[in-house]
């Protein structure tokens, strides 16, 4: 058999091509890039960078405070987790600044971090074998409303000309591309609360079949303003906890009651492990394996049964060429909804028997809330760090045990465990599940040349 990357002879049984290091599925099947992160960057309600935000999330901190953005006196969901003190660097210059909406802004910021601390400059990558995968739940919803009333004060004719190339999801994937000149493959993800994570799913695939090389890959959110909390409010889904805002997001425990809306955006470098070696890049995991799935039950409760949720994990562990045992590290959907945590509860004991109750389960939305269609991306950064740092975050607000969630949610606080092969689960609105697994990397190619 022959590399269908590089074409060179790949030994029979092998599991990576021995030469440029591309994936072999299942050990006789065709030939597959392998794919590595050497890149991340964040802008979250805990911190304006990913290292800032993860060191918050490992003391265990939490983003929640009442609204500042605007007066929720009349609503009875009165907390968020904002973003505070944000400023874009200066990846645009002003006045391109100024004719983007937020959730751009903030991808740009992500995604310029990210760029910058995997060390990519132009010298190092093809413009067009460079994809940008960008995924936004809401999009410009809060730059529609804020058109409307102008257009309402002032006359249809007053709104800025620029108010179509601001709202639409696929923005700030245009703003990516356009000021680090990204120019392969595009693509905007929208698949809810598991957008961020699905968006870095089909990077990797970009880069697995061969169509790129390089990705900018993840979710971004904007959406602390009046419609969207009260969108949730009227649902019942979102807690009210107003008195208590750095207690109301609680993932599994029996005090339960609904989540917390929060903002952000989350972004990632994947690259072909080849393409990376060839630069000497830092690499900080290995993407292993993606999938999704829809429950096809409900357009917001979770199928209880959690079925399809373990169908997502189930094949993810597949794609990934790694058993349930092997998992060591489970960065949770977990949400704190009374349905949707038991759900995953049930579907992780569906595939993991017994072996879930050996395995860390932890909930970054315990303390900078759901950041919806950027929750996955910023989700999985701090499940990359978990394995850099051989450290696990904990579960906040866990007090109150209960009977249906009983496995190892880490309640006292950051654990060393380390951590070589990670599950990161998202499940969204619409039954929408998307599953990763990351793992340490490991140079298994130079092990096989050497006969380890």
């Amino acid at each position: 058999m022959r590399c269908h990357h590089c074409g060179d002879q790949v030994p029979e049984g092998a599991r990576f091509c021995p030469w440029c290091g591309a994936r072999i599925s299942n050990g006789t099947g065709p030939v597959r890039r392998r794919v590595v992160i050497t890149g991340v960057g964040a802008v979250t309600p805990l911190g304006l960078s990913a290292e800032e935000t993860w060191q918050r999330v490992l003391r265990g901190e939490s983003g929640v405070r009442r609204i500042e953005r605007f007066d929720p006196s009349e609503l009875p969901v009165q907390i968020a987790a904002e973003v505070r003190g944000f400023t874009l660097g200066d990846w645009v210059d002003p006045k391109t600044a100024r004719q983007m909406a937020m959730f751009s802004q903030y991808a740009l910021e992500a995604g310029g971090q990210a760029l910058r601390d995997a060390g990519l400059n132009s010298n190092d990558l093809d413009p067009a074998r460079a994809a940008v995968v960008i995924g936004t739940g809401g999009g410009g919803m809060a730059t529609i409303l804020e058109t409307q009333e102008l257009a309402q004060r002032r006359g249809l004719m007053r709104i800025s000309p620029h108010f179509m190339t601001t709202f639409p999801h696929n923005m700030p994937a245009y703003h990516l591309a356009q000021a680090f000149r990204f120019l392969g493959p595009s693509l905007t993800v929208s698949t809810a609360c598991a957008t961020g994570a699905q968006a870095i799913g089909e990077a990797a695939e970009m880069i697995r079949s061969g169509a790129a090389d390089v990705a900018l890959a993840g979710g971004t959110e904007y959406c602390v303003f009046p419609l969207f909390i009260a969108s949730f409010a009227v649902q019942r889904a979102a807690s009210t906890w107003n008195d208590r805002p750095e207690a109301a997001s609680r993932p599994f425990d029996a005090q339960r009651h609904g989540f917390v809306v929060g903002e952000g955006a989350g972004i990632v470098v994947l690259e072909a492990l080849d393409h990376a070696l060839a630069r000497g890049a830092r690499i900080y995991a290995e993407l292993l394996g993606y999938a999704s799935s829809n429950d096809g039950f409900h357009p917001i409760a979770p199928d209880p049964e959690g079925s399809g949720a373990a169908r997502a994990i189930r094949a993810a562990l597949a794609d990934a060429g790694v058993t349930p045992e092997a998992v060591d590290y489970i960065n949770a959907h977990a949400a704190s909804t009374p349905l949707g945590d038991r759900a995953e509860t049930v579907a992780i004991k569906a595939v993991f028997g017994e072996h879930a109750y050996r395995i860390p389960i932890s909930s970054t939305k315990s303390m900078i809330g759901h950041l919806m269609g950027a929750a996955g991306a910023v989700e999985s950064i701090m499940t990359i760090l978990s394995i850099r740092d051989g450290m696990v975050h904990p579960t906040r607000n866990y007090e109150f045990p209960d009977p249906e969630c009983d496995l190892d949610y880490v309640p006292e606080g950051a654990r060393r465990h380390r951590v070589r092969v990670a599950l990161k689960n998202s499940f969204g609105l619409g039954g929408q599940n998307c599953c990763l697994v990351f793992a340490a990397w490991e140079d298994e190619q130079r092990a096989e040349r050497q006969g380890g």
